[in-house]
């Protein structure tokens, strides 16, 4: 992207106007995720006299619009504009998020939680888009740590604001998807993109054949795997059996569960913040493979700890790894991007990204079914060794 005025090499890069639009967004689509909305479920279980089998449900009908919405969105905002997707989503999270607070029963939250998965739909692919598009080199590895960063400062504050206006109704945190509409605003009308030259004719089956012969290399296919697996690490032996284990084995309350999983967040946000700095001195590939030997330990050590605070080891190891590898992988997948199907490709990648998150619980459930809650973390380390070596024999460098 060589013709785009846009692109920063400050090293205050966290300055530039058009990054802190899309962060607003991230910030949007985070907001929607199960991390956020996680404190709310017991009121709201309570309130409406829903069975704790159930409340997950406000969840999964969040997700499943986006699973299946995201690769739909990437070709529509190829072919219309980002801004022409980005706006109406942005406003459809707003509204269905503000109504669900006025839900009268369980199953009109349930009609309105899948509107607003289908608002949100867009917004964590096109973030990462919108990035691809406005930098490139250094200061494409240096916007997506930031983003990265930004995503790991709300996964800990988010909770605490939902969980604090959770005590005084269930209803009150869904009042916060209103800050999507100042965010419209300033895509509207701070948010500078350049200017692409669009092909005469769009011809859907071309697009189609053209992302797929964009992703069928050994680069990306390395890339989109280690996707997968640092998402099924996190998803599966953290944020599901780090829980478990702290509750069952060493009987910890919710509120310590919470302040360990915000350690990792908190890590997360600190490495992502310096991987601008690492990448001045090693590659993005290199921090991969750091940090997989990172997630490799921390799956490692934890079956043999004999204290509750020490389950804060593994948590800073969790965050450093996806700290270093989640920017690391997104920066190289926007390299590879091809200009004039960069939406779509990039919706690949969310997709894979959601993949990872479903597949991490399920495959950990069944390690747990086997070999029991210590088999969960050694599975995860044989795991993560073995996606070292498949990354690294797929993988070329990247200039």
């Amino acid at each position: 992207m060589e013709n785009s005025k846009f692109i920063s090499h400050s090293t205050k890069i966290y300055l530039d106007r058009n990054l802190q639009v899309i962060i607003g967004i991230t910030l949007i689509a985070v907001l929607g995720s199960a991390g956020s909305i996680g404190p709310v479920l017991p009121t709201m279980a309570s309130a409406l006299q829903i069975p704790p089998e159930k409340i997950g449900l406000v969840i999964t009908v969040f997700v499943v619009p986006i699973a299946i919405g995201t690769p739909i969105l990437g070709v529509l905002a190829d072919r219309f504009g980002r801004k022409q997707i980005l706006i109406p989503s942005l406003l459809l999270f707003a509204v269905a998020g503000v109504a669900c607070s006025f839900a009268p029963n369980f199953r009109t939250l349930l009609e309105l939680r899948f509107l607003q998965g289908v608002g949100a739909a867009s917004l964590e692919f096109l973030a990462l888009t919108l990035i691809t598009d406005l930098y490139a080199g250094k200061s494409l590895t240096s916007a997506m740590a930031f983003n990265a960063s930004m995503i790991g400062i709300s996964l800990t504050v988010y909770p605490l604001i939902t969980g604090w206006l959770a005590t005084w109704g269930w209803r009150y945190p869904f009042l916060l998807p209103m800050l999507a509409v100042p965010v419209v605003l300033a895509v509207i009308f701070f948010l500078e993109l350049p200017s692409f030259e669009k092909p005469p004719k769009f011809r859907l089956k071309v697009y189609l054949r053209n992302i797929w012969h964009s992703v069928n290399n050994r680069q990306v296919l390395g890339l989109l795997f280690a996707v997968v697996a640092l998402f099924i690490l996190l998803f599966g032996a953290y944020f599901t059996y780090i829980p478990i284990l702290a509750a069952d084995v060493f009987a910890a309350s919710n509120v310590t569960i919470g302040m360990i999983l915000a350690t990792m967040a908190l890590s997360l946000a600190f490495v992502s913040s310096q991987v601008a700095l690492f990448s001045q001195s090693l590659s993005e590939f290199t921090l991969i493979k750091i940090s997989f030997v990172l997630y490799t330990l921390a799956v490692i050590v934890t079956p043999f700890l004999q204290n509750m605070w020490l389950l804060l080891i593994p948590s800073i190891l969790f965050g450093a790894a996806h700290g270093m590898c989640y920017p690391a992988t997104q920066a190289l997948l926007g390299k590879l991007a091809p200009q004039d199907y960069r939406a779509g490709f990039m919706a690949v990648n969310a997709t894979v990204l959601s993949t990872g998150q479903a597949l991490g619980p399920l495959l950990a459930g069944v390690a747990f079914g086997v070999w029991g809650i210590a088999g969960v973390f050694y599975a995860a380390a044989g795991f993560s060794v073995l996606s070292l070596g498949l990354i690294s024999k797929l993988f070329v460098t990247v200039d």
